[in-house]
């Protein structure tokens, strides 16, 4: 009697005895041993790197983007035509179409390997909406590349497609407070004004919140501000933030000298960076993608270039 149980804590209680001739359905293991072994083989399957067709991947899920950059998205091409895809994506089974997927987070990846023809690497797990939109949040919050913005305007999607505060908040391991002082920008600066103005990744939460205010109580001074729309768009997000901002702002409590943008461009080559003007710095920032090795060359060699102005002031 003993060696019959041997194995009831693997396999689970078995079924009760029957006279019914008809084979009764195998049990699905669950507990002891094998229902761990099967749990291992679920977790490995979810972590496995797999080839996948990008004509079978559909974008699905949550903007997080405010704009589309073609000069990141060369640079993203080049990057992975040269060095191949080094971080897979993450796909769920499409929920509509069967040998289809959605992507979970990685759209940047699967359009630049989709632009390049070849498959594209990606971890498939099974994810109901609320999974997807949480693990894209948390991805998203980790990323450095996402200005404040452009997570405001994703926590406003989420509310918008009813999840609540507590789900957002995970989604972007942000607490309740931050959440409140993100969706109370998206609520007063109008979604026609946030996608002129781009994802502004130099500007941050104090900034925004100063803009809505300035908006509530001048909101025509807002609309179709030329700086953001029209043949005198301001070329970058930051800058059209900074015309908005500073056009919107009484002056009587202007600085007298205001912040100014400008592109580090050399001849007819897309720009390589930034200059920052204010009433008390320069700042130049270079975007590495695209500066090819220029930036750690300026540093190395800003003793000579000081000199260089030297000798040309006569010192």
């Amino acid at each position: 009697m003993a060696r019959k149980n041997l194995l009831k804590g693997l396999i689970g209680d078995a079924p009760p005895a029957s006279d019914d001739t008809t084979e009764a359905p195998r049990p699905r293991y669950t507990k002891g041993a094998i229902g761990a072994v099967g749990q291992s083989i679920a977790d490995l399957k979810s972590r496995a790197i797999n080839d996948i067709d990008p004509a079978s991947i559909a974008d699905g899920g949550i903007r997080d983007r405010l704009e589309h950059d073609a000069e990141a998205h060369a640079s993203l091409v080049a990057s992975i035509r040269d060095y191949g895809q080094q971080v897979p994506v993450l796909l769920r089974p499409h929920p509509h179409e069967a040998g289809r997927f959605e992507v979970v987070y990685g759209r940047r990846r699967v359009q630049a390997i989709r632009d390049l023809g070849q498959t594209v690497k990606a971890m498939i797990r099974d994810l109901d909406d609320r999974e997807a939109v949480v693990a894209q949040g948390q991805e998203n919050s980790a990323r450095r590349d996402l200005s404040f913005m452009e997570k405001a305007n994703f926590a406003r999607q989420m509310r918008e497609a009813g999840y609540d505060r507590r789900i957002i908040c995970d989604a972007l391991h942000i607490d309740k407070t931050i959440i409140s002082r993100m969706l109370s920008v998206v609520d007063r600066v109008p979604i026609t004004l946030i996608e002129a103005i781009g994802a502004a990744p130099s500007i941050g939460r104090d900034r925004w919140l100063q803009l809505a205010d300035l908006i509530e109580k001048n909101p025509e001074g807002a609309e179709q501000h030329p700086a953001l729309f029209g043949p005198t768009r301001v070329e970058t997000s930051d800058g059209r933030f900074e015309e908005l901002f500073v056009s919107l702002t009484p002056r009587a409590v202007k600085a007298p000298s205001r912040v100014s943008l400008a592109p580090i461009r050399f001849g007819d080559e897309p720009a390589r960076g930034q200059i920052k003007r204010t009433p008390s710095a320069v700042t130049l920032s270079f975007d590495l993608g695209r500066s090819d090795g220029f930036d750690e060359w300026l540093v190395d060699n800003l003793e000579e270039i000081h000199r260089d102005w030297l000798a040309r002031r006569g010192e």
